[in-house]
């Protein structure tokens, strides 16, 4: 296939993505920040109360 056909042909199907409009993709955007930063919560006071017990412990 030359380069010329396929770059056509990638165009043509580019015309049939069904893309998110502005709003849905600020919206999966906070939910992907949000979902970050509680799962970076979550394992850092887990982090925080393993380490601890450790050290009690030993």
């Amino acid at each position: 296939m030359r380069f010329t056909q396929y770059v056509k042909d990638t165009r043509t199907e580019l015309t049939h993505v069904n893309w998110p409009t502005r709003e849905q993709t600020i919206n999966f955007t906070l939910l992907v920040i949000g979902v970050s930063v509680a799962t970076s919560v979550l394992l850092g006071l887990s982090d925080f109360v393993f380490s601890k017990l450790l050290t009690l412990l030993f």
